[in-house]
């Protein structure tokens, strides 16, 4: 009852408009009134929490990703792939897919995603056939690809959030991430000459074009290889792993693109600072927050209350999937995870299932309710920056949700080895 209580009062305070932090905030001041908590201690074991070498890996990747924005990096990775695969029949589309993958990989957040692919390609893919709702709704979903293909923000909240493996997490991800983006390169190129029509690329360009595509992509393709490669490797800690990829988003900007000004590093990091700013809020409220629902053991209570009304483990897993779907068009994904999933880890243990697998499942919920009415806050962010009618993009969404995401988040719950195999053999579990 109590957990409901959080919720629907969460809800409420989201639902008048305030901040999502001062939201967490209001939760925590009724909870303390509630039980009685001593709210100095709680500051101070929220701080104490906060105080982790770990979470200095958040901030940095924030920021990695602004620079990486602004500093030409986002442009070098479309023109790369298109050169690949755009005269192919859905080229444009599948190039915004991988586009958005490989930034993802690199930023490690879908807004960034948003924001920087949506900015390039909409309207050259418009001029090539696309309807704008489309576009948006792919670009809403393959944004998502960055919360699964590490280095992810959403999978350092959650290990941080569940006290599991960063390392763990991140492999976990790995292979869905890369179904995701193979589905939704399939899903586009049937799509092409059914609901909407392509015209034909421009012709191929030059060897010696081509050549020189690649060599001015090859530094931003090296970063995320050498950030997974260091992390997997032994040779960094994702912290670290963050630090270099600051470093590299500014001497790539900087000194080979020369697309990077002190003007936009700045504004970049004001940009982190804001968005690094209100997480950290959000998470020292979350952690308040759950020390209060331990200390009344109210996610074991929960996890009673379901296993006595529902027996059956496969049931119960379809009804946390369901209610993370249903929260996730509700709230967004960073509330989802440090909050809503650290209380539903106890039943998914309950029913044998891995916190490490657990990861997965949350971020192809993540993408899912991100994208469905009625809050989509990705989805609506991706219509902003195309300009494109929220009304055009939300069954384009629904197809690509039906046919893609969900039998992803299916296959990515009831088969395991698709999150485990890797983290148990790079010997992370």
């Amino acid at each position: 009852m109590e957990s409901l209580f959080v919720l629907l009062l969460l809800l409420a305070l989201l639902g008048l408009g305030l901040p999502v932090a001062w939201s967490f905030a209001g939760v925590v001041a009724a909870l303390a009134w509630v039980y009685d908590a001593n709210l100095n201690t709680l500051m101070l074991q929220g701080f104490r929490s906060l105080n982790s070498v770990i979470l200095l890996a958040l901030p940095l990747f924030i920021l990695a990703g602004y620079l990486m924005e602004s500093g030409g990096i986002a442009g070098r990775l479309i023109a790369f792939i298109e050169m690949l695969i755009g005269r192919r029949r859905g080229g444009m589309g599948t190039a915004m897919v991988g586009a958005s993958g490989l930034f993802g990989a690199i930023a490690g957040t879908a807004s960034a995603a948003v924001a920087a692919i949506g900015t390039l390609m909409i309207d050259p893919m418009e001029k090539r056939g696309y309807p704008r709702g489309y576009s948006a709704a792919l670009l809403g979903i393959s944004s998502l690809i960055g919360i699964l293909i590490p280095p992810s923000i959403t999978m350092i909240l959650f290990a941080v959030a569940t006290q599991q493996s960063v390392a763990a997490c991140f492999a976990a991800s790995i292979v869905p991430g890369l179904l995701l983006m193979g589905g939704l390169m399939v899903f586009n190129r049937f799509q092409v000459g059914r609901s909407f029509h392509e015209t034909p690329a421009p012709a191929a360009l030059p060897m010696r074009e081509k050549m020189a595509i690649t060599a001015r992509t090859l530094p931003a393709l090296l970063v995320p290889l050498i950030i997974i490669g260091g992390i997997y490797g032994g040779v960094f800690t994702p912290t670290e792993a963050a630090a270099f990829a600051v470093l590299a988003a500014v001497l790539i900007g900087m000194f080979i693109y020369r697309d990077m000004t002190v003007k936009k590093m700045c504004n970049s990091a004001v940009q982190a600072a804001e968005t690094t700013g209100s997480i950290v809020l959000i998470l020292l409220f979350s952690f308040i927050i759950g020390r209060i629902m331990v200390s009344q053991r109210i996610p074991q209570e929960l996890t009673e209350l379901v296993m006595a009304a529902v027996e059956d483990p496969i049931l119960v897993i379809l009804l946390v999937v369901s209610f993370l779907i249903v929260v996730g068009a509700i709230i967004d994904d960073v509330s989802i995870t440090v909050v809503i999933a650290p209380l539903l880890l106890p039943l998914m243990v309950s029913v044998d299932v891995h916190p490490v697998h657990f990861a997965s499942i949350v971020a192809t919920s993540v993408v899912i309710g991100a994208n469905s009415p009625p809050m989509a806050p990705l989805l609506y962010m991706a219509c902003r920056i195309g300009k494109a009618p929220v009304g055009q993009a939300v069954m384009p969404a629904l197809k690509l949700i039906l046919w893609v995401a969900m039998p992803l988040m299916l296959v990515t719950t009831f088969v395991p080895a698709l999150s485990l195999a890797l983290p148990r053999w790079l010997g992370l579990m």
